[in-house]
């Protein structure tokens, strides 16, 4: 916002700052759900599981929950991402809701302006739009998506293009978004690289670094990212969200025994493609060079009691220097992952936060 107007979470989070009695991050916090379908689990007990969840991190004192878009996944339900987060709308009240991300080359950017702009119409002032440009699936599933290899190369006209139908005027003369048109629903840039950040710090938009599965260019990336930023129309100072990786447990045994579940879990997914393995070979494989890129994934991950979460917390917000954190509950089993969430909401003091506001 040129005209000095920041962004309206930080001035939301000075003003609970100020609550007497709250202590942890005074940082904003919120969440990635990945729509995980667990063993067992159909795609509707994972949509009940996130609106479940949702309601609690309402009412814990969460700022926001992304939707990833990801294809031909069988362990995540967020495919249909505006679907997931309408679904997720109609049975919340207050939490903001958004993609995180859509993957623009995917799609024609007037679409998602429509899909976004009837979100925004439908739920004023709760919808965020995170924009990747990384394809979210496979070179087959790219081909099944009628996607060209080569658009991801238009991905900064796109979001300009994409940014007109939002706010006006349209930069394709003749064509409007309807809905869309005005609604202004705030854009974010999502990346994992030096690409993402020059390009959210040129047109001026809040920038979402995936450090939850790509930590090695965080520091660079953020660096760039405030040292080249251009005021815009959306912000008028640099905006950080940082992801990262949480297992908060009642008992340091139970979060550790959590995190290891999890990473043998992405040894299947990352190494064997969906392959089953017995927990003897997955421990095997971590010790492997491929094994050794998995838990390169999960370097930023906050694991044990919510005294330590926390603590890791503090220290992960004061490396990045973020203005908002986006915590993944990486638990593999439900009852853990609700619980991770909850113990985080409390040791940061998001959930006393909450509880002053709605006295």
């Amino acid at each position: 916002m040129g005209d000095g107007r920041c962004c309206p979470l930080r001035r939301i989070f000075d003003e609970r700052k100020t609550v007497p009695g709250v202590s942890g991050l005074s940082l904003p916090i919120s969440i990635l759900d990945l729509a995980h379908i667990g063993t067992g689990e159909s795609a509707a007990d994972s949509f009940r599981a996130s609106v479940e969840m949702a309601r609690n991190a309402e009412r814990w004192g969460y700022e926001r929950i992304w939707y990833a878009e990801h294809h031909n996944m069988p362990a995540i339900a967020s495919s249909a991402t505006s679907v997931l987060i309408a679904h997720i709308a109609a049975n919340t009240e207050r939490i903001r809701l958004g993609s995180g991300g859509i993957m623009l080359p995917n799609h024609a950017p007037l679409t998602i302006a429509e899909q976004f702009g009837t979100l925004a119409e439908l739920h004023p002032g709760r919808i965020d739009l995170g924009l990747g440009r990384a394809p979210g699936s496979d070179q087959q599933t790219m081909r099944a998506l009628r996607r060209d290899p080569s658009s991801a190369e238009s991905f900064p006209q796109d979001v300009l293009e994409l940014q007109g139908y939002l706010t006006g005027p349209s930069r394709v003369p003749g064509i409007e978004a309807t809905p869309g048109k005005g609604t202004n629903v705030p854009l974010y840039i999502l990346g994992s690289s030096l690409f993402g950040a020059q390009l959210a710090a040129a047109l001026g938009l809040p920038y979402a670094f995936a450090s939850h599965f790509a930590p090695a260019a965080l520091d660079d990336a953020i660096a760039i990212y405030r040292r080249e930023f251009r005021p815009s129309a959306q912000l008028a100072e640099p905006y950080v969200i940082a992801a990262v990786n949480v297992i908060a447990a009642d008992t340091d045994e139970e979060a550790q025994r959590q995190f290891l579940d999890t990473k043998r879990k992405r040894v299947g997914l990352f190494v064997g493609r969906g392959r089953t393995f017995t927990p003897e070979e997955a421990d095997m494989i971590l010790e492997s060079p491929a094994g050794r890129q998995v838990l390169a994934m999960v370097r930023y991950t906050a694991v044990g009691t919510p005294a330590v979460v926390g603590d890791y917390l503090d220290r992960f917000a004061a490396q990045t220097g973020a203005d908002e954190l986006m915590v993944v509950s990486s638990a593999t089993e439900r009852a853990a992952w609700m619980r991770s969430l909850e113990l985080v909401a409390e040791v940061t003091g998001l959930a006393a936060r909450a509880a002053v506001t709605a006295g």
